[in-house]
């Protein structure tokens, strides 16, 4: 499943990317995000997350690594989580340009494959899930870094 949108953040390029590749940061954002563990600095982190398909949950253990870092404009990360009879594997490119009046515009994309018991349910209810979580990722993540 292939996801992408567009944010205008009210930053500068170099403060948008500073916050963005912080796990620390982002981790207080991240919906469903129950432990963030550093395994090594600006390279590999350790991430515990629930996802909710309609009233089925499941809890993945995730090991995330960056796989490119062009500061301050392009970043592109893997993930490879596991819970009980499921898999997910995630790769994400964000590319920052400058916005109008100062302001820094991030384009992202995911590319989420889902394998396991769940892969059917979550096929068809994947789209509104992540609409829902990226609005509510962005609207923190700007709450953060537009002070």
């Amino acid at each position: 499943m292939k996801f992408a949108g567009s944010v205008i953040i009210e930053a500068s390029r170099d403060k948008v990317w500073q916050s963005l590749t912080d796990p620390n940061l982002v981790s207080q954002c991240a919906p469903g995000l129950e432990s963030m563990r550093i395994v090594e600095p600006d390279k590999q982190f350790n991430v515990v997350a629930s996802v909710g398909f309609g009233s089925v949950k499941m809890t993945f253990d995730a090991n995330v690594e960056w796989e490119e870092l062009e500061a301050p404009d392009y970043a592109r990360v893997k993930a490879h989580g596991k819970a009980p009879g499921n898999g997910v594997d995630v790769v994400s490119e964000m590319r920052l340009s400058d916005a109008p009046d100062g302001a820094t515009q991030m384009d992202w994309n995911a590319d989420v494959v889902l394998v396991g018991s769940m892969a059917g349910l979550a096929s068809r209810l994947m789209g509104g899930i992540t609409k829902k979580m990226s609005a509510a990722f962005f609207d923190c993540i700007k709450g953060k870094i537009e002070v």
